[in-house]
């Protein structure tokens, strides 16, 4: 019996088995539905990186509690438009997976989404004028109004008792409630997109490594297949491909070949977060508190206590406390970071290493960090936090994405960013947070840029599938609130429409 894909060619192959490659491949399925897609994961099960609910991914990215989308600038001003464009994002998202769930295309939402308000938390005179100028900032806007602001600790206490209790009285705090925010399983909906994409023609390839990329003389690619388990080899073209391999995909990228690859690096960035499923304490927090970053700390590091459900299931999370290793993957390999070094991006990666000096610092004082201190860091968000309540657990890799800068020579890039082949044979993705959440809008962008002759064909069938496609709705508050109240009812969310 063989185990290497009995397909030797494909319309679409699909590298990596995350919520990218799953929408992506959704996308496609319901765009044109005669194409033929294989999909490759070098594990044996889909979502199980990245898109893992214990590996990073996890909340509804609206961008309703996370400061570090509105950074204060030098004169005190926060500008809303970063935030705006992510919650924009996630609407999009919530819509494409409504579409899904009325088709009875994928299960019940109940199984990868809930209602968990998002809160912003800070402490001390200068943050509390933050928060304050952020809600202000924000609250005018369309998909914000329904965000509330206190400095009560007894108010705050009402929305998230366990930040409260015990907390010493003469702390200045503040806090953001956004009673619509949501909590996404991101594993649980990418099986479900993935057994949808399976029951309908896709062929799923688990344990299989792409361990190579070459251009064909008809413009397609080559790729080749490992099958470790049995130690078979095999091959598979493909009209267009999609790297889509998370920390694994910068490799697969410079493979290629491709002039769109050269001069982009990859630091990796590794954490760890405490979990407590004791469900009596679970029970008495219901919200996502996000905090500040540490000073010299990643974007992605920001501190947060957040509910969560996985596999049904209620628990707390706190973290992440940030670490470093070398590979690009949880499951990758020590040498990955050095072997993505090339000539044509050793100089914007020693520039990023010349320039990150306080991010080089933060992590040595992350990952010398004892268990002690980690507890204590846990004490500032839940001042009566127990030691033997919390497991500590690690989380996924990060791999951030280093680009060429023409003043710099080299940046490191906090964010996604999807590149394409000029002809539009082969997309990939690089890059992490808010990743999942706006996993929609990343890939409606790199089907533009891929297939641009199609594209607009498609336009009324992606206006079907999302309403609001195409509409910015900070500027459109009665279909704002429609298609909110469309998808709270269609995802089984808590509708907040009414108090907006």
């Amino acid at each position: 019996m063989t185990f290497i894909s009995k397909t030797q060619n494909a319309d679409v192959v699909l590298i990596g088995g995350g919520i990218m490659s799953a929408t992506l491949g959704a996308f496609i399925k319901q765009l044109e539905p005669n194409w033929s897609i294989s999909v490759f994961e070098r594990l044996d099960e889909p979502g199980l990186e990245s898109s893992g609910p214990w590996n990073n991914a996890g909340t509804g990215h609206a961008a309703l509690c996370e400061l570090n989308y509105t950074p204060a600038a030098k004169d005190g001003s926060v500008d809303p438009s970063k935030a705006l464009l992510i919650n924009e994002q996630f609407q999009l998202s919530r819509q494409f997976w409504s579409h899904l769930v009325e088709r009875s295309l994928i299960g019940s939402p109940k199984g990868f989404i809930n209602t968990v308000p998002h809160m912003s938390f800070v402490i001390g005179e200068d943050n509390t004028k933050f928060l304050r100028t952020r809600h202000e900032a924000l609250k005018p806007h369309t998909l914000f109004r329904s965000m509330e602001y206190s400095e009560d600790p007894a108010q705050i206490a009402k929305w998230a008792p366990l930040i409260v209790k015990g907390r010493d009285r003469q702390q200045r705090i503040a806090a953001t409630r956004a009673a619509e925010g949501t909590d996404v399983d991101f594993g649980a909906l990418t099986r479900e997109l993935t057994t949808y994409l399976g029951n309908n023609g896709v062929e799923i390839n688990y344990g299989h490594d792409v361990t190579g990329i070459s251009k064909a003389s008809d413009g397609g690619w080559d790729l080749s297949l490992k099958y470790p388990a049995s130690g078979e080899h095999g091959k598979i073209h493909a009209k267009f491909v999609f790297v889509g391999a998370g920390g694994g995909a910068l490799h697969l990228l410079q493979a290629s070949g491709i002039p769109e690859s050269k001069g982009f690096g990859g630091f990796p960035v590794s954490g760890q977060f405490f979990r407590c499923t004791d469900q009596s304490l679970a029970a008495q927090h219901s919200a996502k508190v996000y905090g500040q970053a540490s000073v010299g700390a990643p974007p992605m590091s920001v501190p947060h206590l957040d509910t969560r459900y996985v596999d049904g299931k209620r628990s707390l999370l706190f973290g992440p406390y940030a670490g470093f290793s070398t590979n690009f993957l949880k499951s990758g390999s020590y040498l990955d970071l050095p072997l993505s070094i090339r000539p044509s991006n050793i100089i914007p990666m020693l520039a990023v290493a010349k320039d990150n000096m306080d991010l080089t610092a933060y992590l040595i004082k992350e990952v010398a960090k004892r268990h002690g201190d980690k507890v204590e860091a846990l004490r500032e968000y839940y001042p009566e936090a127990k030691d033997g309540d919390w497991e500590l657990i690690t989380a996924g890799q990060r791999v951030q994405i280093i680009k060429k800068d023409p003043k710099k020579g080299g940046v490191l890039q906090f964010g996604t960013e999807v590149i394409a082949g000029r002809d539009g044979s082969i997309g990939a993705l690089l890059g992490a947070s808010p990743g999942a959440s706006t996993a929609v809008p990343i890939m409606i962008e790199l089907l533009q840029k891929s297939f641009p002759k199609s594209f607009k064909g498609w336009q009324s069938k992606l206006k079907d599938m999302m309403p609001g496609y195409g509409v910015k709705l900070d500027d459109n508050p009665d279909l704002a609130a429609e298609l909110e109240g469309a998808t709270a009812k269609a995802l089984q969310l808590e509708s907040v429409s009414a108090s907006r």
